[in-house]
Order: C-alpha cells, then structure tokens, then sequence
C-alpha cells in the first residue's frame, strides 16, 4: 500500500473524532471528464497515475491547511454543496501570474504550493508565495505522502 494511503487512514481517523469523512472517491466518467476539461483549459497534460489513484480513493482532501485539488465540482455527478477546490479552477487562478504557468498544481497549504515543474519535469513544494523551491520529489506518491505527513503533524 502507498504511503499516501495510509496516511489517508488517519486523516479519516482524526476527522471521525468531529463527525466528519473524506469525500467520496470519484468515478471514472468524472476522471474522463476531468481529463478533457484539462485539455481544453491547461493544454497537453497527462495526470500522473497516483493522482489518479488519489482521486479514484478520495476526491480531493481539505484537511488542516493542506488542499489536495478535487475534481472540479461542475464535473460531478451528485453536487452535495460542499466547497470544492477544482483542479482546473484552481489552476487557472495560479497561472493569472504568468510566471506560475510553468507549473501544474496539486494542491496548496498555507505556506506551500505542491505542483510539477513542465520545464523541468520534476514534483515540487514551492514556498507561497515566493515560487522558492523547498524541496523536490521523483514522484507524485512521495509529494503527496510528504504534503499529508507534515499536515498530521
């Protein structure tokens, strides 16, 4: 099992304390749909298959300052009226500054944008607001196990 996953596991132990649940998991026609959206609005982006893991367990998380971006809600087949943090709408509210277009982001806490570099291809954690690189990683599972694991803490 991915670290993420396990992760995942205590994050829904914390948010059961306070009668709360991660999001449901999204279906395929919703990935489809999503995957089509990013095409027309961001360009030539293939997900990464953990990302696709991700949302295929959970879409998308808000838990302690840490945004994992969902499935943007107009994609939904049920809409529950929760606030949803779309991956596409949240990317295009980043790349209004032209120097965050070389980036692709995942998701956001309240210090850090997690996102993967297309110049250089390379997963990040970027400083919020100053674009500085805090740390890099070889892959979505382990920006993402470390996003989670530093929100636990």
């Amino acid at each position: 099992m991915a670290q993420w996953k396990e992760l995942l596991i205590e994050i829904q132990k914390v948010e059961g304390k306070y009668g709360s649940s991660l999001r449901n998991p999204v279906t395929d026609l919703e990935l489809m749909n999503l995957q089509q959206l990013v095409q027309e609005k961001l360009g030539n982006i293939q997900f990464p298959e953990s990302y696709i893991d991700f949302l295929k367990t959970v879409n998308g998380i808000d838990f302690n300052g840490l945004v994992i971006y969902a499935v943007d809600e107009e994609l939904l087949s049920e809409q529950n009226g929760e606030l949803i943090q779309g991956f596409v709408e949240t990317n295009e509210i980043w790349h209004e500054n032209e120097s965050q277009k070389q980036y692709i982001f995942f998701g956001d806490s309240d210090i850090a944008w997690y996102c993967f570099d297309l110049k250089q291809e390379i997963f990040l954690e970027l400083d919020k607001p100053s674009g500085t690189i805090i740390q890099s990683f070889d892959c979505f599972d382990s920006m993402l196990s470390e996003a989670l694991q530093t929100t636990l803490l």
